[in-house]
């Protein structure tokens, strides 16, 4: 379907059944839009994260049927399958500390929806999330939110033009979450009571471990703690277990504590150092996106953040042949930066775009 054939002011509006999609919904239908919900099913049938998704389900299509539109859930196991939980796992097993967020934001929410968006004549995809969309000369800008406390810029980096320019994003000009909330009450919404949802969707009780242990039916091999110098310190109860900048729950006993550095899968070794060599002065980033198809230039001063809850840091970015990006500090450092965890590029309030940290 092309974009002449979408119907003006028809949205889509992803809602999850929690309060921010809820309060989104309710804008769009003082806004003056037509609208329809859908909610995602991404979970295999019997699971518990399937029946908690079909409840959620059940609270969005009551939001609906208050607020006078129609409602739908798509059931896309198979699909979240493919995109978001076999490469989490995979990453996992080859060291890396993935965030399946960004995958499911990039493949399903801004990829499947947004088809589907198509498919039902939709000209745009409403999400409950904390970030802004500006344009200008027709060019679309991911911006911050309003709300810093809130902001959910960083997991939407991998947003390019096609999906900013069919996004809206309503409470990005919210100047708290008690806005949103604040707005369900006094349209009459249960879902204003709800809390705010803070696991890993497919893994409610936060044990990734056991969950992916329980996907590929098997241990993980135990192996060495090993220093920088290769020194042997002890054993570790498998490689998925840690994620760099650990400390806690390494089960060694040490004269002076020692943090995961990184992972070595080949070796099947962790590799522990002092907090100082947590610290590095670069980072190279690979499958790199940028929100506006290409980067400001081949070298420009930005800020990044390593992790989604990481302090933003001033750096040098330079372009690299093959597309990969390179990341100098030349201020304050990083600490723990992580492999396999993206890290998103700023100016001022605009994300730039980002990339996934490479091992060194």
């Amino acid at each position: 379907m092309t974009m002449e054939q979408v119907t003006k002011n028809k949205v889509l509006i992803a809602m999850s059944g929690g309060v921010d999609s809820s309060a989104a919904a309710l804008l769009c239908m003082q806004a003056g839009y037509a609208c329809e919900g859908v909610t995602l099913c991404l979970h295999p049938e019997g699971t518990a994260p399937y029946a908690a998704a079909v409840a959620e389900a059940e609270d969005a299509a009551r939001v609906a049927a208050h607020l006078g539109f129609p409602h739908r859930t798509v059931y896309l196991a198979e699909e979240f399958r493919e995109r978001v939980t076999e490469p989490f796992i995979s990453a996992y097993e080859r060291g890396l500390t993935p965030n399946p967020c960004i995958l499911c934001n990039r493949h399903i929410k801004f990829g499947a929806l947004l088809d589907l968006a198509d498919a039902l004549g939709c000209d745009k995809l409403v999400t409950g999330h904390y970030a802004r969309i500006c344009e200008q000369d027709g060019v679309y800008s991911l911006l911050r939110a309003a709300c810093p406390e809130k902001d959910q810029s960083y997991v939407l980096f991998g947003m390019g033009q096609r999906e900013l320019s069919r996004t809206l994003f309503p409470l990005g000009e919210l100047a708290s979450k008690d806005e949103a909330r604040a707005l369900a009450r006094e349209a009459g919404l249960d879902t204003c009571r709800k809390r705010d949802s803070q696991d890993i969707c497919f893994i409610p009780d936060g044990d990734y471990v056991a969950y992916i242990e329980a996907q590929r039916g098997t241990s993980y091999p135990e192996g060495n703690f090993v220093t920088e110098d290769g020194r042997v310190l002890g054993r570790h109860r498998g490689i998925i277990c840690y994620t760099p900048g650990q400390r806690r729950g390494l089960g060694l006993s040490l004269p002076a504590p020692l943090y995961v550095k990184s992972k070595s899968p080949e070796a099947n070794e962790v590799i522990l150092t002092e907090e100082a060599g947590l610290y590095g002065s670069s980072l190279t980033l690979g499958d790199v996106s940028w929100c506006k198809g290409t980067a400001p230039c081949t070298s420009f001063r930005a800020t990044v953040k390593a992790r989604y809850r990481a302090k933003e840091l001033p750096v040098l970015v330079t372009l690299l042949e093959g597309g990969e990006v390179h990341l100098s500090f030349d201020g304050e450092l990083p600490r723990a930066a992580a492999p396999g965890q993206a890290a998103v590029l700023y100016l001022g309030d605009e994300v730039l775009g980002g990339g996934t940290i490479l091992p060194l």
